[in-house]
């Protein structure tokens, strides 16, 4: 409880620190720019051939986000086989279980369920986490450091893997693919395919209406991937703006930086809150919805 507290106590100054009008009101870097958030220069460089496999800020999280969704998968497994006192922990892994379980159950078939239901539980934590991590002030702008006792160590950031645009379109594509392989294999290439024509077309108007599903199909995985990264790159550029955007734009002396930081830094902590709160779990939510709805849709007869 008292670990609790104190966290919440420092998130506001965590995220002032991780703000432009923080850095500039600790006059801790005089030349932040928002922008640097979400720059991705090379921490190690790896090139093989024309590929470029470097690790930088986006592949760290990536990585600390997959590590935690594994770490979690697993402790979830031995929660579900352990019999003893229910605690607060179990209580959460069955919410979260039971989430899972209404998402696919609600669009898929039985054995659709058993197959898909690990994929789709591990999309909505990877999902979770990636969002979850964007929020949190962690030292990896390495673009502007900051001396503490002479020791160079990188400024706080704040930063999310899915306010990528290629991550969460890896996703999709892996989703796509998913339900075309589902719907080829339950029904065979033809019959997959002339299923994307309503029943009662008939005539020159079946290849009109096909090209509009093609098209449609095309459309998913735009909709589906720059709804989750619009999503989180919104909120982070809206904190960032709120926390110190306009700081940094209007040029304001030390005293004007400060009075006008505490204003729009307050508004930050509001719409950080809400990120947090509803943003972050809900565009998880959404997303494995509609991966289920589509795996789903792929193998219904009337599709």
């Amino acid at each position: 409880m008292i670990r609790a507290r104190l966290l919440a106590l420092a998130a506001p100054f965590l995220l002032a620190l991780a703000s432009p009008a923080g850095a500039l009101a600790l006059n801790i870097n005089e030349e932040y720019k928002p922008q640097n958030e979400f720059k991705l220069d090379p921490w190690i460089s790896i090139e093989i051939g024309p590929i470029d496999l470097s690790i930088n800020k986006a592949v760290f999280y990536v990585l600390v986000a997959c590590t935690l969704t594994i770490v979690v998968m697993l402790m979830i497994s031995r929660r579900m086989t352990h019999i003893g006192r229910p605690g607060y922990m179990q209580t959460i892994v069955e919410g979260y279980y039971g989430l899972i379980e209404n998402i696919t159950r609600g669009n898929l078939s039985g054995a659709m369920v058993r197959k898909w239901f690990p994929f789709l539980a591990t999309v909505f934590l990877f999902i979770w986490f990636s969002n979850m991590l964007g929020y949190l002030p962690l030292p990896t702008n390495t673009e502007h450091k900051v001396d503490i006792f002479g020791l160079e160590v990188p400024s706080l950031a704040l930063y999310a893997a899915t306010a990528n645009l290629s991550v969460p379109l890896i996703l999709t594509f892996i989703v796509v693919g998913s339900y075309h392989y589902e719907g080829i294999k339950a029904k065979g290439l033809v019959k997959y395919l002339k299923g994307w024509i309503p029943a009662g077309v008939e005539g020159p108007a079946r290849f009109p209406i096909f090209l509009i599903e093609v098209i449609s199909h095309f459309v998913r995985i735009v909709s589906l991937s720059v709804r989750l990264f619009a999503n989180i790159l919104a909120g982070h550029l809206l904190i960032l703006f709120m926390g110190g955007g306009l700081v940094v734009l209007l040029n304001l002396a030390v005293f004007g930086s400060v009075i006008l930081g505490l204003v729009t830094g307050t508004m930050a902590v509001a719409f950080f809150i809400f990120e947090v709160g509803l943003v972050a779990t809900l565009q998880a939510f959404i997303f494995t919805t509609l991966a289920a709805i589509y795996l789903g849709g792929a193998v219904a007869e009337e599709h």
